[in-house]
């Protein structure tokens, strides 16, 4: 429907037939010097083409034949009928002419210059006497001068203008221009005759809306994106379709070029000469020029149109500010830097994206082939150049023109070449964004486009930061906004033709030889670098990151002439050998299974910021002191060969500092207890590790993980203060006590971690917990420590009071015997808590505060095979809220948590009193019906698994296997709200396997969301019930009517599958779909019915399931402290 449209669309564009838009019939001896000549001259100023014959033209009895080809040819004619109009037989046959050649409706427009137009249609006065003069001359045709009185009447009976209803010429001249410019403004189009307009309807659209012509004010609109995007056509498409409706007009194309070559001045003369119809205006200077902008066009209606600018002072002198134009006025900027519009208060932004695979498919064949459609033969190869266009409109023209009519064995070589280099013409348009800039963003551009794309941009960061570039933040920033990176889910990003862009770049400072390079990314490259010793000291970076583990054997001396080199980072390679040299110059330094068992001795990285040798032969680091004052990180993990920490006097800048994995340390050198900005410490899984330095003196520190660390008795006194402390994991340790200097950092500790924990000696006084009085504070608790589940000493405890934990974001109590009312009723406090895990515990039920944990996204409960009832959830939600009651077997209440616009995923596998005591299909339906509920305002979904052995009936449309196929509606605002879906999963082959699942939604040409569940460990079979609104199945492309009738409407098969396939066995027995409509919630009341024995109870328990109690305890305890 979309694209059908778009050709629609592209046809109505075209470029008319007509050599001449108007041709001006007139008298001349009557109005030639006056009316005729300001009326073409206003004409001509407006761009209307129009024919006006050559006042020295000789006139005889017959009209030359370039005159009558001119009527021919024109599409309108205006024919000024006065005084003395009828007395030339010239003019009278000009006259017929035009009325037999345009026979259609309103192309013929008659003035009626002081003369009446009944004496016209009746042929009275000058006209009458001359038309009888004309009878009365032998030399007229008695049958011609008919034709001529036919004529006038015809004429005269059409709708024009009369001179003596207006009080001036210029009035009605201007009458005449603006209704002549109405007509023939569609006909003809600023674009070239062969452009191909793709994709544009929507775009139009949605910049009419910022546009906004209704409102009487001074827009500013700005239109951004990369090179090669499409914003020139969709600006100049815009400028024809409203130029009309201004006073005055003005498309300025090509800015950057312009002012580049010759200055502001010719666009200031340009853009005044279009709004003012003059064309010998003197500007000196653009500062005169601003000032005569300002001064002419201040009460004056205009369209302006500012095509690639690329410098403030562009729009500083030629718009700068609102009140430079009269209201009503819209002036548009495109432009492929948005920080331009940003700097000059423009907040009307569009961007402009890439074509869709459809559109991109249709602009290809059209350029390729001449045709909406690729040809068969040549569709695969079409496939790869599409693909390789990434949507880019200037890629896929550019390729599709120089495809047409060559073989495929030219097509094959053209794609083969693409691959060594790009194409010339769409690398000089985009290379024109990276000559823009400053020599420092153009080296992180081509390390970000080299090394860094789909990388996490804060480590991006942090590696540029450390191979010595001032400012990387801010230079990314600038990159995003000149639309030469993006920024997707933290993520950098960067078109495909970007970065090959980039690569040539690189590429051409040497071509034959990588060794002359600065940079190196390609394995081939590298390879041959390293193994033939070709480097020099151009290299100033090599990333090779391998997919795959492989084995090399590279030139020990490879690095000997790399003088220059900054960043080092090897992956996944195994070599026999390690280097003998490094140079000194490396700042960045990351290489996993680095070969050797130490570092090169020559090697003096007096530069280096951040050292990563993870899983590496590495046994020591160095020896003695070494003084490297800007190394900041040093992560050894997993390098098993590890005995010992260097040490670390010369590094006193050290911010972070990670063995995890290395579990053959043994000593720790005593200088890490003065780091004073060490912000990390991770000895995790140091299993060798039997004791650290009694004191440190680490006041940076943020994060300190000691777990797994099972020889670790005693952890250190921490001195001095440490107000960023915020993370402490010491889970299975054998650390018997928590030193009294933790205690002041409690308030400040977002996650805990002391799972798995024990005492050597419980204090009697512990024993038994009913006499116990529970303590004021955790201050108490961690001097006395956690008892886990398989603990010698199998001791209740009870927690302590919890309100000083608020900025606490993760708890984890998992397997710390915790009994019925250990939990206090203050954890309702916690308001940074984000997720709690409680697995393993012995309770019966939680405290109801916990439905004031607003924040929380994620509580776990496997295992607590005691827990009878869970009060009720946090509401309120905008983020996902996870349950987990896993194995649970006694559980038998389970309340409902409100959607809002989160994802709500309840997990209650195994749970099978809550099924015996319910029953599945009660639980599905009451789930069901508070969905309905909710999902006519909700934008998130709702899914539970429980146990079960049917899919209930009320899904009327079920099928046997993994999938489904359901009919969407095909009206966009039909009131359908979402759909329900339930899956029965068998457990035949699921308890030994653990497998993640997601539902997916798609058709021929629609891909839905994919809505995951893990499965595992099934004791019998357990329903699946997911409901969706339809905001979240369609997400934000469901608000576009033309993209949900093209994209949407129609079957959708919804199947059960891996996230890489369906193929793969997934033991679903049986799925159900419904779609769901305001109605459904009165038909599943009536479905409840059979079930309201159970029902009512259930609904009971869950609504009296201390909803407002929870509030009542969280105001309590409030109270109370």
């Amino acid at each position: 429907m979309a694209l059908s449209s778009q050709r629609a669309f592209t046809s109505a564009t075209a470029v008319c037939p007509w050599k001449y838009q108007v041709f001006l019939s007139f008298r001349g001896e009557d109005t030639r010097r006056g009316f005729t000549d300001y009326l073409y001259k206003q004409l001509d100023w407006r761009g209307i083409r129009t024919f006006r014959d050559d006042p020295d033209l000789e006139r005889g009895t017959d009209i030359n034949p370039e005159l009558l080809t001119a009527i021919e040819k024109s599409r309108f004619a205006i024919i000024v009928l006065s005084t003395n109009y009828a007395s030339s037989s010239w003019c009278l046959r000009e006259l017929t002419h035009i009325v037999q050649s345009m026979k259609e409706k309103e192309r013929i427009f008659p003035i009626f210059y002081d003369v009446d137009p009944s004496d016209v249609r009746h042929q009275r006065g000058s006209f009458g006497a001359a038309l009888i003069n004309h009878e009365m001359n032998c030399g007229e045709d008695v049958e011609e001068v008919l034709g001529w009185r036919n004529a006038l009447k015809k004429v005269a009976n059409l709708a024009g203008w009369n001179s003596k209803d207006y009080g001036y010429d210029t009035e009605l001249i201007t009458k005449i221009v603006d209704a002549l410019w109405d007509k023939v403004h569609p006909t003809f189009s600023l674009l070239d005759s062969s452009e191909i307009l793709v994709g544009l309807n929507f775009k139009l659209k949605e910049i009419d809306l910022h546009l906004d012509t209704n409102a009487n004010d001074v827009r500013f609109v700005g239109i951004w994106g990369m090179g090669g995007m499409g914003k020139t056509t969709l600006a100049r498409l815009v400028y024809e379709r409203m130029s009309h409706n201004f006073e005055g007009s003005s498309f300025l194309a090509n800015v950057r070029e312009v002012c580049a070559t010759h200055g502001l001045v010719p666009l200031q003369k340009q853009l005044l000469s279009n709004i003012l119809r003059e064309k010998n205006i003197q500007v000196y200077d653009a500062y005169s020029g601003f000032t005569m902008i300002k001064r002419c066009l201040c009460n004056k209606k205009v369209l302006l149109i500012l095509d690639d600018v690329d410098q403030s002072d562009q729009l500083e002198m030629l718009i700068r500010e609102k009140d430079c134009f009269g209201l009503g006025s819209r002036i548009i900027i495109t432009t492929r830097d948005e920080r331009l519009l940003v700097e000059h208060g423009i907040e009307k932004v569009y961007k402009v994206m890439p074509l869709t695979q459809d559109e991109a498919l249709y602009l290809f064949s059209r350029k390729a082939f001449k045709k909406d459609d690729l040809e068969e033969d040549y569709l695969e190869m079409s496939k790869n150049f599409i693909n390789y266009a990434g949507g880019l409109p200037l890629a896929l023209k550019t390729l599709g023109s120089f495809l047409y009519k060559r073989s495929r064995d030219e097509w094959k070589s053209a794609l083969d070449k693409l691959k060594q280099a790009p194409d010339r013409k769409i690398f000089q348009t985009l290379k024109i964004s990276y000559d823009g800039l400053e020599e420092m963003q153009k080296k992180i551009f081509l390390d970000v486009a080299c090394f860094h794309k789909f990388a996490d941009k804060e480590e991006v960061i942090e590696i540029l930061d450390s191979c010595g570039f001032v400012g990387t933040r801010i230079v990314i920033h600038v990159l995003i906004e000149k639309s030469l990176l993006s920024v997707s889910n933290t993520c950098l990003s960067i078109h495909d033709l970007i970065q090959e862009m980039a690569w040539e770049i690189v590429r051409q400072e040497s071509f034959d030889e990588p060794g002359g390079r600065s940079r190196l990314w390609l394995h081939s490259d590298i390879v041959h670098v390293l193994t033939n010793n070709t480097g020099t000291a151009a290299i100033e970076s090599i990333v090779l990151c391998l997919c795959e583990f492989e084995v090399a054997h590279w030139n020990p001396e490879a690095f000997t002439k790399m003088c220059k080199l900054k960043l080092l980072k090897i992956n996944n390679l195994s070599l026999s050998l390690g280097p003998k040299y490094l140079p000194n110059s490396v700042r960045f330094l990351e290489w996993s299974w680095y070969p050797s068992k130490c570092l090169p001795p020559s090697f003096q990285p007096v530069e280096l910021a951040e050292l990563r040798l993870q899983h590496s032969k590495i046994d020591h680091l160095w020896n003695g002191i070494k003084y490297m004052v800007k190394l900041k990180s040093i992560d050894l993990s997993y390098s098993e060969n590890l005995i010992r920490t260097p040490d670390f006097t010369g590094t006193q800048n050290l911010e972070r500092l990670v063995f995890k994995g290395c579990t053959n340390i043994v000593k720790i050198h005593p200088s890490i207890a003065s780091l004073k900005r060490l912000r990390v410490l991770n000895f995790k899984n140091c299993k060798s590790i039997k004791s650290l330095p009694s004191e440190v003196e680490l006041e940076s520190l943020e994060t300190f993980d000691l777990s797994g660390c099972s020889k670790v008795k005693n952890i250190p006194e921490f001195l001095g203060e440490m107000k960023n402390f915020s993370k402490l994991s010491l889970s299975f340790t054998a650390v018997e006590q928590i030193p009294s200097s933790i205690i002041p950092l409690i308030p400040s500790l977002k996650e805990i971690d002391m799972s798995g924990i024990s005492m050597r000696d419980a204090p009697s006084a512990l024993v038994p917990v009913k006499n116990i009085k529970p303590p004021r504070s955790w201050h108490s608790f961690f001097t006395f420590g956690l008892f886990p589940r398989n603990s010698p000493h199998p001791v209740s405890l009870v927690l302590a009071s919890l309100k000083d934990l608020r900025f606490l974001k993760f708890l984890n109590l998992k397997d710390c015997n915790l009994c019925e009312g250990a939990i206090p009723e203050d954890i309702g406090l916690l308001s940074s808590l984000m997720t709690l895990n409680l697995d393993g515990n012995h309770f019966v039920s939680l405290p109801a505060s916990i439905s004031g944990l607003s924040k929380l996204i994620s509580i776990t409960l496997k295992n607590c095979k005691r827990l009878q009832k869970l009060p009720s959830l946090p509401s309120n939600r905008r983020i996902v809220l996870a349950v987990n009651t896993e194995n649970c077997t006694s559980l038998k209440i389970l309340p409902y948590a409100p959607m809002c616009n989160g994802v709500i995923s309840i997990k209650s596998v195994n749970c099978i009193s809550l099924v015996e005591h319910q029953g599945s299909n009660s639980i599905i339906y009451l789930m069901l019906k508070k969905s309905l509920q909710e999902i006519p305002r909700s934008r998130g979904y709702f899914n539970i698994i429980i146990p079960g052995s049917e899919i209930p009936d009320w899904f009327s449309n079920q099928s046997l296997g993994n999938s489904v196929i359901e009919t969407l509606p095909s009206e966009f605002n039909s009131k359908w709200m979402g759909f329900a879906f339930c899956a029965l999963f068998e457990p035949t082959y699921l308890k030994q396997h653990s497998k993640y699942y997601a539902l997916h939604g798609l058709s021929n040409t629609f891909l839905g969301p994919m809505i995951g569940i893990s499965v595992h460990n099934l004791a019998s079979d357990h329903l699946w019930l997911l409901v969706l609104s339809k905001f979240s199945f369609l997400g934000s492309s469901m608000t576009h009517e033309n993209y949900w009738m093209e994209k949407c409407g129609g079957p959708i098969q919804f199947c059960v599958g891996t996230p890489y396939g369906v193929r793969e066995e997934t033991f679903v027995k049986k799925c159900g779909v419904r779609i769901l409509y305001e109605q459904d919630a009165e038909e599943l009341n009536r479905t409840m019915k059979q079930y309201s024995n159970r029902m009512n109870s259930f609904y009971e328990d869950v609504t009296d399931c201390d909803f407002d109690k929870s509030d009542r305890v969280l105001n309590m305890v409030r109270r109370q402290i």
